[in-house]
């Protein structure tokens, strides 16, 4: 039977409208998809760095649905991708990110990683966490995290939540992956912190 995280992404692939992105694609190439990469592989129609300069060719609110695996780990500055990834996105749009949990082990082994993700990181994406700060850092976009799940290792499958959550609080190498869906905000919110929304926060075990 499916995990719950994969029937919930399955329904958010069916419902979404507009331009569907396959980001950081690689081999993964989809039909029906705009695949992009920052390298000329078979299959993929947008080349971009993702890293320094990114450009989508789409015109302002294009794009109704994103999905990025193991992308945002590789990013040194992920602000101006995701600012980008905002412009070309409709309001409510949706954004999914898939990546490896910053206190487990893949999140270092590869040395092509250079970034840990929390669950505080993806706040950062939005524009009410730059309340303490006058210029937000330049960052222009504005995405609002809506859920995020948390997927535990195999060893771990029998724990209860709250056992578990003392142990991704205190211990490395619970979690294995996560996987974060972003509500693109527009217009985009003033830097205040009680514009900050409240979002789900789920543990998946693995499936029998």
């Amino acid at each position: 039977m499916p995990a719950p995280e994969a029937l919930a992404l399955a329904n958010h692939r069916r419902a979404a409208t507009g331009v569907r992105l396959n980001l950081g694609c690689g081999r993964d190439v989809r039909q029906g998809w705009v695949n992009v990469d920052r390298a000329v592989l078979p299959g993929v129609e947008v080349v971009t760095d993702f890293d320094h300069d990114p450009h989508l060719p789409f015109t302002d609110g294009q794009v109704g649905y994103s999905e990025g695996s193991h992308v945002i780990e590789h990013l040194r500055d992920p602000l101006p991708f995701m600012a980008e990834l905002w412009r070309v996105t409709r309001s409510g749009g949706c954004a999914v990110f898939r990546c490896p949990y910053g206190s487990s082990d893949d999140a270092d082994e590869d040395p092509t990683h250079v970034r840990r993700m929390f669950p505080g990181s993806w706040g950062y994406f939005s524009q009410p966490y730059y309340h303490r700060v006058s210029d937000s850092y330049g960052y222009r976009g504005d995405w609002q995290l809506t859920d995020l799940t948390l997927a535990v290792f195999p060893e771990f499958s029998e724990c209860t939540d709250s056992e578990l959550w003392s142990m991704i609080r205190f211990q490395r190498n619970v979690v294995q992956e996560q996987t974060a869906r972003l509500r693109c905000v527009k217009p985009a919110r003033k830097p205040l912190s009680e514009l900050q929304e409240k979002f789900s926060l789920n543990l998946e075990r693995p499936s029998a």
